[in-house]
């Protein structure tokens, strides 16, 4: 399952969990969760609130109540693999839902007063995650995907539609050349300053903030989206699909395998994987939300995958299908689908086209210059010499000469 966002078309109401239809049995889940929010902005944007914790908690209570019956009501450390970005607020964002999905019950239990127990949160260093921590890189070729994006006549247009209103943001906050990509920074500080009831500038207006909201929305288009989507999906949501695939079809295939795979990690994240499948909404996802993929076993032995969206504690996970099948999507199907989304060799894709080819004209280019340039010193030279050559004696023929 993963965190993400959802938009207006969630309407149903949370229930009681997701029934397992008779000879049909709930065989992995994963979860992607967004990270706790919203950031302290009196300490540090890399740390978060109570409240923030508390909609994690509130989340892993969901969790359990909609998995009650295929997870153990207890942690056993075979049937989940948790793993965040090496990052505060996504590493505090695992154990928080981690307590609610597990609290802690009978033998588990290791001081009346201590109702937790540590789960192993797995992590990389953030240099090294090339699964989880978007945009992806450095991959040359997404950087010139992003080139190619800025000469785009929608990116134009809407660089040309928001100038001024840019020029007012960055000459109010003295940030100096703010862009359709970097305003969300703006709205982010705006946004956790209201979270946290403190009052904004008198310039930031409910107006403006829905139109820096707009904004950061767009700017996730640019990454993602907007332009060459599904090669863009390759380099970057595709490599984590890549690994749902492999996981999805290792368990529809081994005995034994984890139940439930979790990570967590950022908006990002989220919209990356989202906008690869081709499921995003367009519209930001709240903090705690959750992505869901979850692997079926039919009455037939077949597999089915099925993907939830939550990100509404108050409404039922919406549910999220596949563009070209159905809502319960039979796995052979779901990763024939998936298959043009997920890179060969990502290393490989990276690199910009050409640009060896490039390399051996240049250095031939150079190779036939200097060669030139030494024609044409030897040239000079030989003219010199011979000009300054002082005048001798010559042999005249004369009649003298044939007698």
């Amino acid at each position: 399952m993963a965190g993400g966002r959802s938009g207006s078309r969630c309407r149903c109401r949370w229930g009681t969990p997701l029934p397992l239809l008779a000879g049909r049995g709930l065989g992995l889940g994963f979860l992607l969760l967004l990270s706790l929010g919203p950031p302290a902005q009196s300490r540090s944007l890399r740390f978060v609130i109570l409240e923030g914790m508390l909609q994690q908690w509130e989340l892993g209570q969901a969790l359990r109540e909609r998995y009650w019956g295929f997870l153990n009501a207890s942690y056993h450390r075979e049937e989940v693999y948790i793993r965040s970005t090496d990052c505060d607020r996504t590493l505090m964002s695992a154990e928080a839902n981690l307590a609610g999905l597990f609290p802690v019950e009978g033998a588990q239990a290791f001081h009346p007063n201590i109702t937790w127990q540590p789960i192993p949160v797995h992590t990389v260093p953030e240099a090294q995650d090339k699964l989880l921590k978007f945009p992806l890189g450095p991959c040359p070729r997404f950087e010139q995907l992003q080139n190619e994006t800025r000469q785009t006549p929608e990116y134009q247009n809407e660089t040309a539609r928001n100038a001024l209103f840019l020029e007012m943001v960055a000459n109010e906050t003295g940030v100096p050349d703010l862009t359709l990509e970097t305003a969300w920074n703006i709205y982010d500080t705006l946004f956790c300053e209201q979270t946290h009831k403190l009052r904004l500038p008198p310039w930031a207006s409910p107006q403006t903030m829905q139109r820096l909201r707009q904004l950061k929305d767009l700017s996730f288009r640019f990454l993602f989206g907007m332009y060459r989507p599904t090669e863009k999906a390759r380099l970057q949501g595709g490599v984590l699909l890549a690994e749902i695939r492999k996981n999805l079809t290792w368990a529809a295939s081994a005995a034994q395998h984890p139940k439930l795979l979790v990570y967590s990690a950022h908006d990002t994240t989220l919209v990356a994987l989202q906008m690869a499948l081709d499921v995003y909404n367009g519209e930001q996802a709240p903090y705690a939300s959750c992505h869901m993929f979850e692997l079926y076993q039919e009455d037939n032995g077949n597999f089915s995958v099925e993907m939830y969206f939550r990100n509404d504690s108050t409404e039922a996970p919406w549910p999220l299908a596949l563009p070209g099948c159905s809502q319960s999507c039979p796995l052979p199907d779901f990763l024939r689908l998936t298959l043009p989304l997920v890179p060969e060799d990502w290393d490989r894709e990276c690199q910009v086209t050409g640009s060896l080819a490039d390399t051996e004209v240049i250095v031939a280019l150079a190779v036939c210059g200097s060669i030139l340039f030494l024609l044409i010193l030897l040239l000079l030279t030989v003219l010199f010499r011979m000009q300054a050559q002082p005048p001798g004696y010559r042999h005249v023929a004369d009649g003298e000469d044939h007698a």
